[in-house]
């Protein structure tokens, strides 16, 4: 169950609602923000109550519709606040929908978490760490400046293993949300994302962490799976440094498996 206390009291701060919004309500709010990633929480409540009135609980929420935030939003905006070139029609409604759906109370999926599995420092050698952009179950289906956590995995060529999940929540309270981001998943050597702009690719890359960028998403597991296979026969030479492969193999075993192709 996700926490909605990191948000609380900004979310508290901006309402003029009375009474105040319960625990249920702020974290809705808080994770349709999340949907909405360019809109501050701010602009968000505003909106809310300009369609409901000041008073804002479970009820009052069911009747959003995709619409009123069309409408009070506009329809094209930038995934993550940052301009990356691509067409962002389809994914704008698509992003309001989930919004809506999160506001009506819809949060099976988002708190469907996968089983943390145990693991120590050391126990998987020759092995990389790997973050993950999520926002639901075990899925590579986030923006790196908006996903709701990040999943963390630790992998070599025999073994993958789930060993954290980290919330990102508390990055909306950060003066610099892409920092913040890059400092939780600072023990990284990867992050598979959908979509990340560019600015926060840079502080990424600058924190020695190797952007992986799979627009279509999919079953974490599998992505991974398929990544073992590629350490598992020629690493490409970034990664056969992490992995501790000597200077001299390095480039060799890559060249070779280009050469199988």
């Amino acid at each position: 169950m996700l926490d909605p206390s990191p948000l609380q009291d900004l979310i508290m701060s901006t309402t003029t609602s009375k009474p105040p919004i319960s625990n249920e309500v702020a974290l809705r709010i808080a994770l349709a923000a999340r949907a909405l990633p360019e809109i501050p929480i701010a602009d968000l409540i505003e909106a809310l109550q300009r369609y409901v009135g000041e008073d804002l609980d479970e009820a009052a929420l069911s009747r959003i519709t995709v619409t009123n935030l069309k409408t009070a939003f506009g329809q094209t905006y930038d995934i993550d606040g940052e301009e990356d070139g691509e067409d962002a029609n389809a994914s704008d409604i698509a992003a309001l929908k989930e919004a809506v759906r999160i506001l009506w109370g819809a949060k099976d999926d988002i708190e469907a978490l996968p089983t943390i599995e145990p693991y120590q420092d050391g126990d998987m050698p020759s092995s990389v760490r790997i973050a993950v952009a999520s926002n639901n179950r075990a899925l590579l289906d986030g923006h790196f400046g908006s996903c709701l956590r990040y999943l963390i995995y630790q992998l070599s060529a025999t073994d993958l293993k789930l060993i954290d999940i980290r919330s990102a929540l508390e990055a909306d309270l950060s003066d610099d949300r892409n920092g913040f981001r890059v400092n939780l998943i600072r023990d990284c050597h990867v992050v598979y994302i959908v979509s990340v702009g560019g600015p926060a690719a840079a502080k990424v890359i600058k924190a020695g962490i190797y952007p992986m960028k799979l627009v279509e998403g999919g079953e974490a597991r599998a992505i991974l799976t398929d990544l073992q296979q590629v350490i598992a026969t020629a690493p490409p030479p970034w990664m056969a440094k992490i992995l501790g492969v000597a200077d001299g193999d390095r480039i060799k075993n890559y060249k070779a498996a280009e050469r199988s192709l």
